[in-house]
């Protein structure tokens, strides 16, 4: 299993460079609800309908997780590691779910690699 960052699944999605990486892993895969959101909202000004989309993403194989309380403290305490590099809430939502489910997180952003985040990451492009 692996954690997708929001950018992972638009690049597997618009078939942008590094798709390919995401799709060898979608049938095993999950996403933070905010991350989700990011998603969603990514097709909205295209004036896609946010719940016809949320339906097409909900019927896939891929797990959508709630942002918890605890995934709250997670995110929180990566700040001072994440801040300087522009970590944006989103960010550390998928890295709180890979660090409280042991995954790997997958993700196009490069920053992503500059930071020891105690999460095995994987950068797909």
């Amino acid at each position: 299993m692996i954690v997708l960052d929001a950018s992972a699944l638009l690049a597997f999605m618009f078939r942008e460079p590094g798709h390919e990486q995401v799709a060898d892993v979608i049938d095993d895969s999950c996403i933070s609800a905010v991350n989700l959101s990011e998603v969603i909202g990514r097709f909205v000004p295209d004036g896609h309908d946010a719940l016809t989309v949320l339906q097409r993403i909900a019927s896939t194989s891929i797990e959508v997780v709630p942002f918890t309380a605890a995934d709250c403290a997670i995110a929180a305490a990566l700040v001072p590691k994440t801040k300087p590099h522009g970590f944006s809430l989103a960010d550390r939502a998928c890295l709180a779910l890979a660090l409280s489910r042991g995954l790997p997180a997958m993700s196009a952003d490069r920053a992503w690699g500059d930071v020891e985040l105690g999460v095995q990451v994987r950068l797909i492009r």
